[in-house]
C-alpha cells in the first residue's frame, strides 16, 4: 500500500535518506525502479530509433489484457503480462514487414487486446481494483518477488542486446543495405519485438500501461534529440531515466500523490526542455547516424 506520509525533508539530507530506505516497500521500489529505468533506457533508443512508439503503446496495451486475464485465471500477473505481451509483439512482428503495413498490424493488435481486456473486467468482479494499478502502476506496492521478476527478465533483455548490438542498430539505421549485406532484418525485427515486449511488461509494474511512454519512451527522445552517437545516447537514456524514477520516487514519499505521476512529469518536462533548448540537434540525428558505421557509433 501506498503510505501517507506528509512530513517534508528536513535539512539533514543523509537522516532523510536513511528514513526512506528504512521502508522496505521504499527499497523495493527504489531497486525495480532503477532496473526498469536502466532496461527501457538502452531497449527505448532503438524504439525511438526505429519508430515504434505506437507499436510500443499497443504492446503496452495488451500487457492490461494479458494482466487482467492472469487474474481472471488465478495466475500471477506478472507472468500473464509477459505471457501475453510476447506473443502480442510476435504477432505484430510477423505480420508488419514495413512502416504502412506494421500500422495496420499493431492497429489490429491494439483494438483486440483492448477488447480481451473489456471482456476480461466484465467478467469478473475482482478486477475493480487491480485494473488501476495495472493502467497506472503502483510502484510502491511492489513486493520482493517482483523485484526479482524484473531482475531476471532485465537481465534477460540486456543479455541478448547486447549479442544483437551490431546487427539491429545497422538493421536500424538502414534496413535496405543492411539486408543487401546478409544481415537478418526480419528475424531481427521480429526478435526486437519480443524484447520490446518483455520490458514493457517489466515498465507495467511500475508505471502502469497507460504511462509506459514515461521511461520508455521520454528519456530515449530526450537522449536522442541531444546526441547523434548512439553509445552516448543509450548512456544519456539510462541516466535520464533512473534520474526520474529517484526523483519522483522522493517526491511521493513525501506528497500524498503516487510516484508514476511525478516519474511521468519529470520525464516530459526533461524531454519539454531539451527540445526547447536544443531545437537543432535532434533534426539532424539520423542523417549523422546514418554518415557514420554502425562500428563508429
Amino acid at each position: 500500500m501506498t503510505p501517507t506520509i506528509f512530513a517534508g525533508p528536513s535539512w539533514n539530507l543523509v537522516a532523510d535518506l536513511q528514513t526512506i530506505l528504512s521502508y522496505g516497500f521504499m527499497r523495493n521500489g527504489f531497486v525495480a525502479g532503477t532496473v526498469i529505468a536502466v532496461m527501457a533506457g538502452i531497449v527505448g533508443y532503438f524504439v525511438v530509433l526505429r519508430r515504434l512508439a505506437f507499436a510500443s503503446e499497443a504492446l503496452a496495451h495488451s500487457g492490461f489484457a494479458g494482466a487482467t486475464g492472469a487474474v481472471v485465471l488465478g495466475v500471477d500477473v506478472f507472468l500473464g503480462l509477459v505471457a501475453f505481451v510476447c506473443t502480442a509483439g510476435v504477432v505484430m512482428g510477423l505480420l508488419g514487414e514495413r512502416l504502412r503495413g506494421r500500422d495496420v498490424a499493431v492497429g489490429a493488435t491494439l483494438t483486440f487486446a483492448l477488447a480481451l481486456g473489456s471482456f476480461f473486467l466484465s467478467v469478473s468482479s475482482k478486477l475493480a481494483g487491480q485494473a488501476t494499478n495495472i493502467l497506472f502502476g503502483n510502484i510502491l506496492a511492489i513486493s520482493p518477488v517482483d523485484v526479482w521478476y524484473v531482475a531476471i527478465f532485465a537481465l534477460v533483455t540486456l543479455t541478448v542486446l547486447a549479442f544483437t548490438y551490431r546487427p539491429l542498430l545497422f538493421a536500424s539505421l538502414d534496413p535496405e543495405i543492411a539486408a543487401a549485406r546478409g544481415v537478418p532484418v526480419h528475424l531481427l525485427g521480429v526478435a526486437f519485438m519480443v524484447l520490446l515486449g518483455i520490458a514493457i511488461a517489466a515498465s507495467v509494474e511500475v508505471v502502469g500501461v497507460l504511462l509506459i511512454f514515461a521511461l520508455l519512451i521520454l528519456p530515449a527522445a530526450t537522449a536522442q534529440h541531444l546526441t547523434a552517437r548512439a553509445g552516448r545516447a543509450i548512456g544519456l537514456s539510462v541516466a535520464v531515466g533512473v534520474l526520474c524514477v529517484w526523483i519522483g520516487l522522493l517526491a511521493g514519499f513525501y506528497a500524498p500523490y503516487p510516484p508514476s505521476f511525478f516519474i511521468t512529469t519529470f520525464a516530459f518536462l526533461v524531454y519539454l526542455g531539451a527540445r526547447t533548448l536544443t531545437p537543432g540537434v535532434g533534426s539532424t540525428r539520423r542523417h549523422s547516424a546514418r554518415a557514420n558505421s554502425p562500428c563508429d557509433l
